[in-house]
C-alpha cells in the first residue's frame, strides 16, 4: 500500500481468500484492505495515538440517514454525553480532495452537528471548526488534542 502523510503504525495484516485484510480495532475484525481502508485505519490510530481520542469514543463505517437516504460516515468521535465531536471523511489516495467532498461532510454535518470536521485521502488533511451560531466553518491548521 501506498505511504500515507501519517505517522507511520503498526498494522496487524493477513491474506483472506487471495485479499489482504487489515484489522480494524473498532470494529475488533480484518476487513478488506483496499486504498480508502488503508487511510480510514491510519486516521482511527492517529487520532487515538496522537491526538489521545480515546478508542471508545470513535465510531467508523456506521449507517447515518440524510434527507430520507441511508449514507455511511467513515469516523465519529463522540464527547463522552454522546454529542459528536468530529466528522472524518476518508478518500482513497487516488481521489483528489474537491468541492464535492467538502459538500458531502457538510451534508453529514447538517445531520450530525459536529463542532470539528476532517478530510483526508491520507496525502492531503483539511481540518474546519463549526461557528453553530453562525453557521460558518473555519479551517484550522491542524485538530485541537482531544481534551
Amino acid at each position: 500500500m501506498q505511504k500515507l502523510n501519517f505517522p507511520a503504525f503498526e498494522f496487524r495484516v493477513k491474506n483472506r481468500e487471495n485479499k489482504t485484510a487489515i484489522f480494524s480495532i473498532l470494529r475488533k475484525k480484518f476487513l478488506v484492505l483496499t486504498p480508502e481502508e488503508w487511510v480510514r485505519q491510519h486516521c482511527v490510530q492517529f487520532l487515538h495515538k496522537h491526538l489521545a481520542y480515546p478508542l471508545t469514543l470513535l465510531s467508523e463505517e456506521r449507517k447515518i440517514v440524510i434527507n430520507g437516504r441511508i449514507k455511511r460516515y467513515d469516523i465519529v468521535a463522540f464527547e463522552p454525553n454522546g454529542e459528536i465531536n468530529l466528522i472524518v471523511e476518508c478518500k482513497a489516495p487516488s481521489i483528489p480532495i474537491s468541492q464535492a467532498t467538502f459538500d458531502q461532510i457538510a451534508k453529514y454535518n447538517m445531520e450530525l452537528n459536529a463542532r470539528y470536521l476532517m478530510i483526508t485521502n491520507g496525502i492531503n488533511h483539511y481540518f474546519c471548526e463549526m461557528n453553530k451560531e453562525l453557521q460558518e466553518y473555519t479551517f484550522l491548521p491542524k485538530l485541537p488534542t482531544y481534551k
